[in-house]
């Protein structure tokens, strides 16, 4: 059977198209129709690639069928997002046997896409960082060479336009150069200040892409680079427990300028710049410039299904409509998993890809370890986001409109607040497949908590996704794009409740967030866990937030599991000791 790219989203072509007639055919959009309003994902890829994705559950089993062999596995992983699949790729690509188990459809969680009408839609962030041919940090591009797979991809000549209060507008370049051009323009008196706090994101993120980049948590790894690389090493053992906003001040006095420093990070972390580590912000910092944002051509659903691809032609399994809801312990080691029908799988390790929350608070019946008590004193949940995906006619986006917005209109003090600024992607300007001709797509994201979408009728759950969807469509009218309410085609809202039923993450969140402020990261948990046999991947690990973060996670879990199921070499006594002095770390966070 040809791989699941060829039989399940060919227009981003990763592998030999398939006949037109086995997918559905698209409605052919009428403007005189008006904007059709769907509750959010429900009608989402389910409709338009049911045959493929039955036939995938069927082959691989799913919840009903089943494979002859159900194991033991080197390695069960649930869930298959970025993280999760990076970190099954990469051992597969070690040798490892691998079986990943996915409750949806499709492979991709919140990197995975949904298609309308003619239009496919990301369901997540559209800013794609990793997919450079340079250095150490371009992870998608490692990830997916790994299993032998490759993507085309479009540049993008910025990373975001910030239109902020005070009439404050800053496009951030993809040639450092140019950027810090412009903000000096805008703080000329500030440029020593804005020179030197770049300059120490700099010294991070070499660093940082000099050195294979491999799990924390092993000793030997650790031991090999500190012997090549002993300078840069030290200079990541210095930031490690400092945050980007006291950085900054070190450098900036403009309150000003400090806000938009704020509102950077806030891209980063959805926190503001002293609750940032200061490792994660130069990461974003710098490779935006270093590698760049490249859009993946069919858009960023095929990460998933390119690593799923590969996964499979290594020699593992990807089994979707395989609903996990029990991790399996036996005399306090995780041994397998269980499904929502019942059945069962083993393996020597098991790889979450739920969010920690999820992962100690339904899938394992045990009370809370201690580690993760500590985990949830320095950390909560970071707030969920309300989506509008749109299709709308080109004609409303003035010629030259960037693709990246991130829109704060009126006051500073509303950055970190429910609704107060939008993220907007408009990924069409570099890749028009992906919207009907004459037809562009708007991806808009702002933060919003679940408990403000909780004990209402269906009725008035779906009035309040209008009313506030409509409201920040008349935001980004006034701002940016005058008629844009009149130009819309298509029109879908997700809420919190959207994000946690159909990507299970608790209550929505995308990841922990520092309750105060946090010593850099030494508070935030790694991969292995207190559990035997159980580790986790995603952004409520270290690094975080975000597709290059996750992805990062997902390749030093692999490295950790590699080395304790004999797939890389190990120390046992440097491993204990490693081990003990993070958690004694983490305990002064």
């Amino acid at each position: 059977m040809p791989p699941l790219a060829a039989r399940l989203y060919a227009p981003l072509n990763l592998a030999p198209a398939v006949p037109a007639a086995s997918l559905r055919p698209a409605t052919r959009l009428c403007a005189a129709s008006g904007p059709r309003n769907v509750g959010g994902f429900r009608r989402g890829a389910l409709a338009s690639e049911k045959a493929a994705a039955v036939a995938v559950a069927e082959k691989a089993g799913g919840e009903g069928g089943g494979g002859e062999d159900e194991g033991p596995y080197d390695a069960i992983v649930i869930g298959s997002g970025i993280g999760g699949l990076v970190a099954a790729t990469q051992l597969a690509a070690k040798g490892a046997r691998v079986l990943v188990l996915e409750k949806y459809l499709i492979p991709g969680g919140s990197s995975g896409y949904y298609r309308r009408d003619g239009f496919t839609f990301d369901v997540g962030s559209s800013v794609m960082f990793g997919f450079s041919d340079k250095g150490n940090l371009n992870l998608i591009t490692q990830a997916l060479e790994a299993v032998g797979r490759k993507m085309r991809v479009l540049p993008d000549p910025s990373t975001v336009h910030f239109h902020l209060p005070g009439d404050l507008s800053v496009l951030v370049h993809r040639k450092y150069e140019d950027f810090i051009n412009e903000l000096v323009s805008k703080f000329p008196h500030e440029k020593e200040g804005i020179l030197k706090f770049y300059d120490t994101c700099w010294t991070i993120f070499n660093s940082l892409n000099s050195l294979e980049l491999k799990s924390l948590e092993e000793p030997l790894y650790l031991f090999r680079q500190f012997f090549q690389k002993p300078r840069e090493c030290l200079t990541l053992a210095y930031y490690l427990p400092q945050n980007a906003g006291d950085i900054a001040r070190k450098f900036i006095k403009d309150q000003e300028l400090l806000s938009f420093i704020d509102a950077e990070c806030f891209i980063v972390s959805t926190v503001n710049a002293l609750q940032t580590p200061m490792i994660n912000a130069s990461m974003v910092l710098c490779d935006r410039h270093f590698g760049g944002i490249n859009y993946p051509v069919g858009g960023v659903g095929g990460i998933a299904i390119s690593l799923a691809d590969g996964l499979v032609e290594k020699g593992s399994e990807i089994r979707y409509k395989a609903n996990v809801t029990n991790v399996i312990l036996e005399n306090g080691k995780a041994v397998g998993v269980r499904l929502s029908n019942g059945k069962e799988f083993f393996a020597k390790t098991v790889i979450s890809n739920a969010t920690r929350w999820d992962t100690f608070g339904k899938l394992v019946k045990e009370e809370l370890p201690e580690e993760e008590k500590n985990f949830q004193k320095n950390y909560v949940k970071a707030p969920s986001f309300l989506s509008i995906h749109m299709g709308v006619k080109a004609s409303v986006l003035p010629a030259g409109t960037d693709c990246h917005h991130f829109i704060l209109e009126d006051n500073w003090n509303n950055l970190e607040k429910p609704y107060g600024s939008i993220f907007l992607s408009i990924p069409t300007v570099l890749d028009p497949s992906l919207a009907p001709e004459g037809h562009h797509i708007l991806h808009i994201f702002t933060t919003a908590g679940i408990e403000d979408w909780e004990g209402l009728s269906r009725k008035e759950y779906e009035e309040k996704k209008e009313v506030v969807a409509n409201e920040i469509i008349r935001r980004l009218e006034k701002k940016l794009f005058p008629g844009l309410q009149d130009s819309i085609v298509l029109k879908e809202v997700g809420s919190p409740k959207t994000h946690r039923r159909f990507l299970a993450r608790n209550d929505g969140t995308y990841g922990p967030m520092p309750r105060g402020k946090p010593k850099g990261l030494l508070a935030m948990p790694f991969n292995t866990t207190s559990i035997d046999g159980l580790y986790c991947v995603g952004d409520s690990c270290f690094p975080g937030q975000g597709v290059i973060a996750v992805a990062f996670s997902g390749i030093m879990c692999a490295h950790r599991v590699a080395a304790d199921i004999g797939l890389e070499q190990k120390s046992p006594v440097l491993d204990a000791g490693l081990l003990g002095l993070l958690r004694w770390l983490r305990t002064l966070a």
